[in-house]
């Protein structure tokens, strides 16, 4: 079986697995649903008293919202295995995964796969097509290309900084709390440009953490500010930062050692 195939099984089995309870599964999705629609709600609240955030207008905002939110729900809901590895740690399971004959990462993925994340992506994508429809700008071939790119630049993102924090449990057994600044808080606060917070902020999130790769430089492009290319293109530096991961992720299972659990 491919690693393609062997993931595929393995959403097909959490699937099954949790429409044994449906209503269950329909109310958590229904409850993670709600949870980002509230912060469109806060969005358009805050809206409600500015005609605009340091020359971003409401529509602006709001696709910037949206694209970041469906990246990060895609990330946490297929690579929710990162998420959860101290306790695979903790309880020995990773042990078991180095002695079968398939990858880790594959085995990890497919450790924690939370179809119940649907939600948040229902509401995200719900958000990003009323924020298509608002936006005064017309939708070409390149916003379009911009738009693909931006989220699929997120979701490999959050996934390699997802990737950073389970290799932390290899070191420490306990998933660094810190690592969530970069994810949970990358959420809420990349629903604004990058640019708003600061030079500082906006240098940090280019040079050491690319956030200004997938989120402001195609966001320029998608919201009509600029018309270069290039800057559609520069969400597949996601690919490089997610190598790096992956590079940090084989050093840390090369000293990974049991802790007897």
């Amino acid at each position: 079986m491919s690693t393609l195939r062997l993931y595929v099984a393995y959403i097909s089995v959490a699937l099954r697995s949790d429409l044994q309870y449906r209503a269950s599964f329909a109310l958590t999705a229904l409850g993670r649903f709600l949870i980002t629609m509230s912060g469109f709600i806060g969005l358009r609240f805050l809206f409600s008293g500015f005609q605009a955030v340091k020359g971003y207008a409401y529509a602006d905002i709001l696709l910037c919202f949206a694209v970041m939110q469906l990246s990060f729900a895609l990330a946490e809901g297929f690579a929710r295995g990162f998420c959860a590895f101290s306790s695979a740690v903790r309880r020995g399971e990773f042990d078991r995964m180095l002695v079968r004959p398939r990858g880790t990462i594959v085995q990890v993925l497919g450790s924690q796969v939370d179809v119940g994340r649907l939600g948040p992506i229902v509401s995200a994508l719900a958000i990003l097509i009323a924020g298509l429809r608002i936006h005064p700008a017309t939708m070409t071939p390149l916003r379009l290309f911009a738009l693909v790119t931006m989220t699929a630049g997120g979701v490999l993102l959050f996934v390699g900084l997802f990737m950073i924090g389970a290799a932390i449990c290899f070191f420490s057994i306990e998933e660094s709390s810190s690592i969530n600044v970069l994810t949970y808080g990358a959420k809420e606060h990349g629903k604004y440009p990058i640019d708003i917070y600061g030079k500082g902020l906006f240098r940090f999130c280019t040079f050491v953490i690319p956030y200004t790769l997938v989120q402001y430089y195609p966001l320029q492009v998608l919201i009509g500010h600029s018309d270069r290319a290039l800057y559609a293109l520069y969400p597949l530096g996601a690919l490089f930062f997610l190598g790096i991961c992956y590079a940090f992720w084989r050093f840390g299972v090369s000293r990974y050692t049991s802790c007897g659990s």
